[in-house]
């Protein structure tokens, strides 16, 4: 049996965590100011009420954004299918965590890009390997707040000790 791709992003599956955790400036992508950390005004319960015209209420970004999978990963393995709409206690924490799941999963999209680099072994062998770690750990709340200090810090290191290999495109996806 296959395992499900980390990076799909199932809505479905979360608790409209980026229509909270996610500030937006009114423009040419968002049709009014949102705080971070602030309930969408179009949100209700865990859906989007404006969700099959966003385009044509001015939702340009919500359109455009992807979580990577963040946003259901954090609902579902974190929190055990929990919500902060039934638990207002768990809004914090889950915030926290999905900002955190949010750099895990930039990471091994980044990392997944790599494997078309043409990296010496013993390279290819540090990114498979960190590609593991990530896509195999079940994330607690307390090691999704460390990661960006610890195990984020290193992987970065890595790209940077093999920048030569990278196109200046995938800086982009950074």
């Amino acid at each position: 049996m296959t395992q499900p791709d980390l990076l799909k992003t199932d809505c479905s599956k979360c608790a409209a965590l980026c229509c909270l955790v996610l500030a937006f400036d009114k423009g040419e992508d968002f049709a009014f100011d949102k705080n971070p950390c602030e309930p969408c005004r179009n949100l209700t319960g865990h859906s989007c009420s404006i969700h099959d015209r966003l385009l044509q209420e001015g939702f340009r970004g919500c359109v455009a954004y992807d979580c990577l999978g963040a946003g259901n990963r954090v609902i579902q393995e974190v929190f055990g299918g929990r919500s902060w709409r039934q638990d207002p206690m768990l809004m914090r924490v889950m915030m926290e965590a999905f900002s955190g799941m949010r750099e895990v999963h930039k990471r091994i999209d980044l990392l997944r890009a790599a494997e078309t680099l043409p990296l010496s072994d013993r390279d290819e062998q540090t990114r498979h390997g960190y590609l593991e770690r990530l896509e195999r750990h079940r994330w607690s709340g307390s090691e999704l707040n460390e990661f960006e200090f610890g195990l984020a810090l290193e992987i970065d290191v890595f790209f940077h000790g093999i920048k030569d290999y990278l196109p200046m495109s995938f800086f982009d996806q950074t």
